[in-house]
C-alpha cells in the first residue's frame, strides 16, 4: 500500500475558498473523482474531487478552513500509487478571466442508450433545452443563422428561472424597496412623505406585470424567428432524442444538434422542515405571499442579501446568519464594509461565523437553533429564507442516455466552444460552472449556436462582472485584491471616496467608493470594485477597460461628465497616477 496526498486542483481564479462541508471520514473507501469536501464560492458550491481511488487515511482540513490550489485536503491509502498524484481538474472553476468555461473534472462518459425507434413528433436541426437568458439567446441566434430550431421550456412562459422566478422579479421588488427607503430619508432634506402604505397585492401585481412584459416579448421574438416552442420537462432518450412531458402529454423531439441550457436550482439544506410553507427558498420568497413580522435569512451572499433588502423595506424585522466571517464571501472585504455598516443599522442582527444547527416547526413559528462563537439564543421566526447557493440541474435531464458526461455535482464539462464529450451536444450557463450568472450564459449561448452553424467561435471572455443589487449596490470585475495577493501579483490601487463626489453629496449617498486595481509592471487595469448607488451600471465601463487592456492614463484622461458618479472612475485612475486634484494626497517621500 502507498499513500497519496490529494490536493486542491486548479479552481480558476478562486483562492482562500471556505470549506463548508466534509463529505468523507477516515476509513471511507472513495473512488476516483469522488467529492471529498465542499467549498463555497460567490453563488454556488464546488466539490474537491479525489484524484485517485483508495481509503481515506486522514482529513487535513476542517470546516471553515480557507483553502486554495495546492492545499492538501486528504491523505489516501492506494494500491501502488505514487507518493503524490497530479490534481484533478477543478469541479467548478470560475469562468473568468480564464478563456475556457470548463466547469468540472473530466467525468467518465456513460454508455449512451440506443435510439428509441419511435417516430418523432418534431424533427429539427437544433434543439435547446431550457429558455433562460442563455437558452433563448442560443435558440434565437441559431434561428438567425438559418437553422430549424426547437426551444424546450418547463415553465408556461419563456425566460427560465431568471425572468420568471429570479433576476427580473427580484429587481422589480428591489426597485420598490429603493423607493420606500428614499421616501423614508426624504425628511433629511426637508421633504415629508409620511409612513408608506403598502398594498401587497398591488406590489405583487407590479412584479408580475414586469415578468409578463418580458416573457411575452420573448414569445413574440420566438414567433418572429419561427422558433418552435415546446412546453414541458425535457429529458434525453438517446443521443439524438429528447422526450418532453407537458400538459398535453409526451412529445418526442429528434435533433441533429442540442444545446443544454437547463440551469440550476436553489440548494435546500437537508434536515430542515421544508414541508412547512413558512420555509422559503429564493423562488418562494419572490412569491411575496405576505410580509412576515420576523424573518430569518440563512446565507449572507448576494441572493440572501437582496431578498433581505426587499423584506426589510416592506417592514419585516430581518436577521441574517452567515457561516463565513464576512457578508458576501468572495468579494473584497473593503467593498462589503459600507454595505454591512448600513445593514447593521437596519436589521435586527447580522451574525457571522454562525451556523443554523436546527429549525423546528412549531405552532408559534419556526424555531431556529444556532451554533458558533457568537451564536444568538434560539429564536422563533415567522418565516425562514434559505439562500446558500444554487446547484446545477445536470443530473435531472437523463444526460447519461445521450452519453453526456456529468459530474457528481451535476456539472457538465465543456470546451471553449461549449461542446460536451458528445460532439453534437453542447452545454451552457449554470450547468458548466462558475460564475452562475445570466450575462455569462447569454454569451455562451451565442457561441454554442454559432459553432452548431459551423462558425469558428469560442468563449474567451477575459472577465465577467458580479453585481449585488443591495442598497448600496456592490459590484466587482476582474482580479480582486484578495486574488492578487494570493497569486503574488505586484499591484497598485487607486481608490476614490464618494465623500468627495459632488454627485454623491448631492443625493446624500456618500458611503461608497470606486476602486481600480492595476498591474504595477504595466499600469494596465486588471480589476475593479465599486460600492454605492448604481454600482452595477458603473462597473460596465471597467469591464470594457480590462477587455481593451487600458492603462491608468487611458482611463484618467478620458473626459467623464460632471457631476456624475461615473467620473469617480476617472478620478480613481488619477489617484493611482498621482494626478488627482479633487483630493489632497501628499506625495510619498
Amino acid at each position: 500500500m502507498a499513500t497519496t496526498e490529494v490536493k486542491v486542483p486548479d479552481i480558476g481564479d478562486y483562492s482562500n475558498v471556505p470549506v463548508i462541508e466534509i463529505l468523507v471520514k477516515p476509513g471511507d473507501t472513495v473512488t476516483k473523482d469522488q467529492g471529498l469536501v465542499t467549498l463555497e464560492s460567490d453563488k454556488a458550491t464546488m466539490e474537491v474531487p479525489s484524484s485517485v481511488a483508495g481509503v481515506v487515511k486522514e482529513i487535513k482540513v476542517k470546516l471553515g478552513d480557507e483553502i486554495s490550489e495546492g492545499h492538501i485536503v486528504a491523505i489516501l491509502e492506494t494500491e501502488g500509487a505514487g507518493a503524490s498524484a497530479a490534481p484533478a481538474k477543478a469541479e467548478t472553476p470560475k469562468a473568468a478571466p480564464t478563456p475556457a468555461p470548463a466547469a468540472a473534472a473530466p467525468a467518465p462518459a456513460p454508455k449512451a442508450a440506443g435510439a428509441s425507434g419511435r417516430k418523432a413528433d418534431i424533427e429539427c436541426q437544433v434543439v435547446v433545452l431550457g429558455s433562460g437568458p442563455g437558452g433563448y439567446t442560443a435558440a434565437f441566434r441559431s434561428a438567425d443563422l438559418g437553422m430549424n430550431t426547437v426551444l424546450i421550456e418547463r415553465y408556461a412562459t419563456l425566460g427560465g428561472v431568471c425572468l420568471n422566478v429570479g433576476c427580473i422579479p427580484s429587481k422589480a421588488l428591489l426597485h420598490a424597496a429603493k423607493v420606500i427607503d428614499e421616501a423614508s430619508h426624504a425628511s433629511d432634506i426637508g421633504i415629508e412623505f409620511g409612513a408608506p402604505k403598502i398594498d401587497i397585492d398591488k406590489l405583487r401585481g407590479f412584479k408580475n406585470k414586469v415578468v409578463t412584459q418580458l416573457t411575452g416579448g420573448l414569445a413574440g421574438m420566438a414567433k418572429q424567428r419561427k422558433v418552435t416552442v415546446v412546453q414541458g420537462v425535457g429529458k434525453f432518450v438517446s443521443p439524438h432524442e429528447i422526450e418532453v412531458e407537458g400538459k398535453d402529454g409526451k412529445k418526442l423531439v429528434h435533433f441533429e444538434k442540442c444545446i443544454i441550457a437547463a440551469g440550476s436550482q436553489a440548494v435546500k439544506l437537508p434536515g430542515f422542515p421544508w414541508e412547512d410553507p413558512r420555509m422559503m427558498d429564493s423562488t418562494d420568497a419572490l412569491l411575496l405571499q405576505d410580509v412576515p413580522k420576523k424573518l430569518l435569512v440563512v446565507g449572507g451572499g448576494i441572493i440572501g442579501l437582496e431578498m433581505a433588502c426587499v423584506y426589510d423595506a416592506l417592514g419585516a424585522q430581518v436577521t441574517v446568519v452567515e457561516l463565513m466571517d464576512q457578508l458576501m464571501p468572495g468579494a473584497d472585504p473593503d467593498l462589503v464594509k459600507p454595505l454591512a455598516a448600513r445593514l447593521s443599522k437596519r436589521y435586527v442582527g447580522i451574525h457571522l461565523k454562525v451556523k443554523v444547527a436546527k429549525i423546528e416547526a412549531t405552532k408559534e413559528g419556526l424555531k431556529a437553533t444556532f451554533e458558533g462563537e457568537k451564536a444568538p439564543e434560539p429564536q422563533i421566526y415567522d418565516r425562514v429564507l434559505v439562500a446558500i447557493g444554487r446547484a446545477p440541474n445536470g443530473k435531472k435531464i437523463d444526460a447519461d442516455k445521450a452519453g453526456v458526461a456529468v459530474t457528481d455535482r451535476g456539472f457538465i464539462p465543456v470546451d471553449k466552444q461549449m461542446r460536451t464529450n458528445v460532439p453534437h451536444i453542447f452545454a451552457i450557463g449554470d450547468l458548466v460552472g462558475q460564475p452562475m450568472l445570466a450575462h455569462k450564459a447569454t454569451h455562451e449561448g451565442k457561441v454554442a449556436a454559432e459553432v452548431c452553424a459551423g462558425q469558428k467561435s469560442e468563449f474567451v471572455a477575459r472577465v465577467i462582472p458580479s453585481v449585488a443589487y443591495t442598497d448600496p449596490e456592490v459590484a466587482w470585475v476582474g482580479v480582486t485584491e484578495g486574488e492578487a495577493k494570493a497569486k503574488g501579483i505586484k499591484y497598485g490601487v487607486g481608490k476614490f471616496p464618494w465623500a468627495a463626489s459632488g454627485r454623491a453629496i448631492g443625493i446624500a449617498r456618500t458611503e461608497g467608493f470606486t476602486k481600480l486595481i492595476f498591474d504595477e509592471a504595466t499600469h494596465k487595469i486588471i480589476g475593479a470594485g465599486i460600492v454605492g448607488v448604481n454600482a452595477g451600471d458603473l462597473i460596465c465601463e471597467l469591464g470594457l477597460a480590462i477587455e481593451m487592456g487600458c492603462e491608468a492614463a487611458d482611463i484618467g484622461l478620458t473626459v467623464h461628465p460632471h457631476p456624475t458618479l461615473g467620473e469617480s472612475i476617472g478620478m480613481a485612475a488619477e489617484v493611482y497616477e498621482g494626478t488627482i486634484t479633487d483630493l489632497y494626497i501628499p506625495k510619498k517621500k
